[in-house]
């Protein structure tokens, strides 16, 4: 008979026998070697003196813009232009039937010619009283009324005259031609229709925009306003109210601000609905490729020349509202720094504050630091990673950034 010994262990006995086992497997192993600090490129920030150019969205609109009228009544005799060209001005655009105005020009002609009759016929006889009043043949008051009809008929001549020089600038009106030189849209009414013209109604015949140079309108808000008014009153900028700024516009399709042109006009009052102020600009337009109703990024002159310090975009980051980048401090331990951010100046943006020229910024392997923990700056200068005479982006000077953030 095999007697069978039952064995019951108490929690203890478990805590016992496992700290036992966890001192006998740790006996004779090396402890684990400490890790290296990680490998990050760190720079100096780029310090130059730099001009700030604030940006807007504006539209393009013509220098002039001319909207064609009838000046006279009539049918539409004849077309002289095409559709969308460039005219001169001067150009003649259309032809009123002028028949009826010629009419009326010959019928004051002729009303012309019959004053002067009279006027001459009236002169004679004045003359006439003259010499008989002199022998006392007749009286002066016969006298008085011969002077009284010269006069009249001189009045006559001259409100026929008048009659006729109205005449011709309605037959003049019947040919219809530029006022001004540029583009031409289409032709509003069609050959052989009655046009109504001469009142506030007037048929509308076609239109005309001056081409070169246009204006480029915009708006700024009252922070912007004060700001510039702030730094005329300074004497570090002007006014664009009393100077000629210069500005810069870039097209929908570029990359780059081709096109240069300066400040001619700011209003003098603010919208009170928007808190807005509207500026104005003159461009060339010599190509002709800029056309009414065209949006434009406009640059214009603000503050600068100043000295600023300069990091790659992807050095940067943000924590809400708050933008900050990783410095490497003494005994290379990284430290976490809030920055004032400017705009971007040739692929780099520009540090308004939080940063001096002697500190080490991290600007690639971002993911690999922790605050307060130390890191192995590989130092590199952002001057010589200059390519083919521009600035290189952030992506040139740190490649794996974008992807590790």
């Amino acid at each position: 008979m095999v007697t069978h010994t039952r064995f019951s262990f108490s929690t203890f006995d478990v805590f016992v026998a496992t700290c036992a086992l966890s001192l006998i497997s740790g006996c004779g192993q090396t402890p684990l070697p400490q890790a290296t600090p990680p490998v990050v490129t760190v720079a100096l920030p780029i310090a130059e003196d730099i001009t700030d150019w604030d940006e807007y969205t504006g539209r393009i609109e013509a220098v002039e813009s001319v909207e064609v009228r009838a000046r006279v009544s009539g049918f539409l005799q004849s077309i002289h232009f095409d559709e969308g060209s460039t005219v001169e001005d001067g150009d003649l655009l259309f032809v009123i039937d002028p028949r009826p105005y010629q009419a009326i020009l010959q019928e004051a002609t002729a009303e012309v010619t019959r004053a002067r009759i009279r006027l001459e016929l009236a002169g004679n006889d004045r003359e006439r009283a003259e010499r008989l009043f002199q022998s006392r043949a007749i009286s002066e008051e016969e006298l008085d009324a011969r002077t009284q009809e010269q006069r009249e008929a001189v009045a006559a001549l001259a409100a026929a005259e008048a009659t006729v020089s109205g005449a011709q600038l309605n037959v003049d009106f019947t040919q219809v031609k530029a006022p001004i030189g540029g583009r031409i849209g289409r032709f509003h009414v069609t050959r052989g229709n009655l046009v109504s013209g001469g009142t506030e109604g007037s048929t509308l015949l076609t239109t005309i925009v001056s081409v070169d140079p246009v204006h480029v309108y915009f708006t700024g808000d009252e922070c912007e306003y004060l700001k510039y008014s702030r730094l005329n009153l300074e004497g570090t900028r002007p006014s664009s109210r009393d100077f000629a700024n210069p500005v810069r516009i870039r097209l929908a399709d570029e990359k780059q601000f081709t096109r240069e042109g300066r400040m001619d006009f700011v209003a003098n009052t603010l919208d009170e609905a928007s808190g807005t102020i509207q500026g104005r600009a003159v461009v060339a337009n010599t190509d002709g490729l800029l056309t009414p109703g065209l949006f434009v990024t406009v640059q214009l002159l603000g503050r600068g020349p100043y000295e600023a310090l300069l990091i790659p975009d992807a050095a940067i980051g943000a924590d809400q509202s708050q933008a900050f980048v990783y410095v490497v401090g003494e005994g290379n331990i990284v430290e976490r720094r809030s920055v004032d951010v400017g705009r971007i100046e040739r692929n780099f943006r520009v540090i308004q504050s939080g940063l001096t020229a002697a500190d080490r910024v991290v600007v690639n392997g971002l993911v690999r630091v922790r605050v307060g923990a130390a890191v192995d700056p590989q130092l590199i200068d952002l001057r010589q990673t200059d390519v083919g005479g521009t600035s290189p982006s952030a992506s040139e000077i740190a490649p794996s950034t974008a992807a590790e953030r």
